[in-house]
C-alpha cells in the first residue's frame, strides 16, 4: 500500500520531482523495482490486518493489551552543552502525540526520554536501556517500545542503530542529517545505513552542495576553508561542502578540525589564515563554535573573511553572540508557515503550542521535523495494525518497516514527506540566511537569501 495524500506545497513537491538530474538518472530503475516490491509487501500487510486471522512477519509483532498504551521512546540530547537541541525535538515529539491522539483507541505512551549525550557512548546506552524494556512472548510476540523517535546527534544514532535495528525496532530521527546513515543520493547506502533507519531531516549532501553553490555561484568566491570537529555529522557536512565547492572549481586551501572541548583555538585559526580563504564555513557546535568565531573575529588575515555556520550552530544563544553579526546560516528551510500536518495542525498552530508547552519559542531548527517524525510513526500504525475482536493491538514489526518505505506524500509540517529505500523522508528544502543583527534573531532567521529544494535553487 503506497499511501497517497494531498499535497500542500505544489512548488516544492515539483522541485523535488525535478531534483538533481544525475540522482534520478543514476538509480531510477533499481529505485522503482524497490518502491514496488515496497508496496507490494505492504499491501499484503494490510490485507492481512483487516483479515480475520493474523500472520506475522519475519520480525514478529508487537502485541498491545486491550486499553494499555501502544510504547515509543525517545533518544534525544537533553543534557550538557547541546541540550537546548534535544530538548526543542522533545517538544515536538510531545506535541505530535497530543495532536494526533489515541490510535485505534490505545493512548500513547513516551515514557521516560533517553539522553543520547550526543555522543557514541550516549547513543549506544540509550539504545540498551529502550532495549531493555522490550519482552519477547511466544509465538514472535513482544511487549514494549514499537519504535525509537531519534536520536539528536548523528554520532549518537551510529552507535545506537546497529542494536535498534538488529532488535527489530526502527528509528525516525529529525535531525540526524549524515549521509553515511542513508545513502549518497546516487543509489549506494551509505557505511552505515542498516534496516529500520529513516530521517525527516535532510541529507546533508543536499545541505553541503547548497552551500558550495551559494559560495561559489553568488559570492564569487573561489578559496575557501572548512572546519569540522571530527563528529560524522560535522566531517561529513564539510566533505560535502569541500566536494560540491570544488566541483564547481573552487579551491579549498584548508580541511581542518578543532577538538570538542578546545578553548584555545589559536592554532587552527593561524592555519586557516595561512590559507588566505576568502570563507569559512564551520558546521560545529557550541560551545566550541562560540570559540571559534569570537577568536576568529580578532585573526590576522581573517578580518576581511565570510563566515558561514550550519545548523548545530542555528541557534539563539549562539546568533545572541556579538561576533556573529554579518555571519551567514545554512539549515532547513524553515518557513513552513500553513503546512497542515496528517494531525490536522500547520505550523503556526504548532508554533503557539510549543510556546504554552515550554515557554519559550523553538531554539534550535529540528522541533518541526522531529514531530513529523513522530506522526509519520504514529499515522503508520495506525495504517498496518491488526485489532482483535478485544481490542488487543498486533503492529507487525516488518510491516511497519516497508509501510515506512512505501511513504508518498505524507502531510507534514515540513511539507509532503516521501520516503526513499534507504530511509531519506525529509523535504530536502535547504536555506541560507544572512544574520545582521544579533539583537534581533528572529529578524535574522527569516532573512532567507538563497534556497534549494532537493538541489534545485527555489526562486520563489
Amino acid at each position: 500500500m503506497s499511501r497517497k495524500f494531498t499535497t500542500f506545497r505544489p512548488l516544492g513537491a515539483l522541485l523535488i520531482v525535478l531534483a538533481l538530474t544525475a540522482v534520478a538518472c543514476g538509480d531510477d530503475d533499481a529505485e522503482t523495482t524497490t518502491t514496488t516490491a515496497a508496496t507490494t509487501t505492504t499491501a499484503a500487510a494490510t490485507t492481512t490486518t483487516q483479515g480475520e486471522t493474523f500472520t506475522p512477519g519475519p520480525l514478529g509483532y508487537i502485541e498491545v493489551a486491550p486499553g494499555a498504551p501502544i510504547e515509543i521512546r525517545a533518544l534525544q540530547a537533553i543534557s550538557g552543552e547541546v541540550a537546548f537541541l534535544g530538548q526543542d525535538q522533545v517538544y515536538g515529539v510531545q506535541l505530535a502525540i497530543a495532536d494526533y491522539g489515541d490510535v485505534l483507541g490505545h493512548p500513547v505512551n513516551l515514557g521516560t526520554v533517553e539522553d543520547d549525550l550526543c555522543s557514541a557512548d550516549g547513543g549506544q546506552a540509550g539504545a540498551q536501556n529502550i532495549l531493555a524494556q522490550l519482552v519477547e512472548g511466544d509465538g514472535g510476540a513482544f511487549t514494549g517500545p514499537v519504535g525509537v523517535i531519534g536520536a539528536t546527534c548523528t554520532g549518537a544514532t551510529r552507535a545506537a542503530l546497529p542494536l535498534i535495528s538488529e532488535a527489530g525496532l526502527l528509528m525516525i530521527s529529525g535531525s540526524n542529517t549524515g549521509p553515511a546513515l542513508t545513502s549518497n543520493l546516487v543509489g549506494v547506502p551509505g557505511e552505515y545505513n542498516a534496516p529500520g533507519f529513516y530521517r525527516t531531516a535532510h541529507n546533508d549532501l543536499y545541505q553541503g552542495g547548497a552551500v558550495g553553490r551559494f559560495a561559489y555561484d553568488v559570492l564569487g568566491v573561489r578559496k575557501a576553508a572548512a572546519i569540522h570537529d571530527g563528529d560524522p555529522y560535522t566531517d561529513g557536512l564539510a566533505t560535502a561542502f569541500k566536494d560540491a565547492f570544488e566541483a564547481l572549481g573552487g579551491e579549498v586551501v584548508v580541511y581542518t578540525a578543532v577538538n570538542k572541548g578546545d578553548t584555545d583555538m589559536t592554532s587552527v585559526l593561524t592555519e586557516v589564515a595561512a590559507g588566505a580563504p576568502e570563507f569559512v564555513f564551520f558546521p560545529i557546535f557550541q560551545p566550541e563554535g562560540d570559540f571559534l568565531i569570537q577568536q576568529g573575529r580578532s585573526t590576522a588575515g581573517l578580518e576581511d573573511v565570510i563566515w558561514v555556520g550550519a545548523d548545530g550552530v542555528l541557534t539563539d544563544s549562539f546568533m545572541a553572540l556579538p561576533e556573529t553579526a554579518g555571519m551567514y546560516f545554512s539549515g532547513p528551510d524553515l518557513r513552513f508557515g500553513e503546512n497542515m500536518s496528517v494531525t490536522g495542525k500547520t505550523y503556526n498552530d504548532f508554533l503557539a503550542a510549543y510556546q504554552e508547552l515550554a515557554g519559550i519559542s523553538p531554539t534550535a531548527a529540528f522541533h518541526a521535523h522531529t514531530y513529523d517524525a513522530t506522526a509519520l510513526l504514529l499515522d503508520t500504525i495506525s495504517q498496518i495494525a491488526f485489532v482483535e475482536a478485544d481490542g488487543t493491538l498486533k503492529i507487525d514489526r516488518q510491516g511497519l518497516r516497508d509501510a515506512l518505505t512505501a511513504t508518498r506524500d505524507f502531510p507534514g509540517l515540513i511539507g509532503p514527506i516521501t520516503c526513499d529505500r534507504y530511509g531519506d523522508c525529509g523535504s530536502q528544502a535547504i536555506s541560507i540566511i544572512h544574520h545582521e543583527d544579533p539583537t534581533a534573531i528572529a529578524a535574522s532567521k527569516a532573512n532567507v537569501v538563497y534556497a534549494e529544494v532537493a538541489g534545485v535553487v527555489n526562486e520563489g
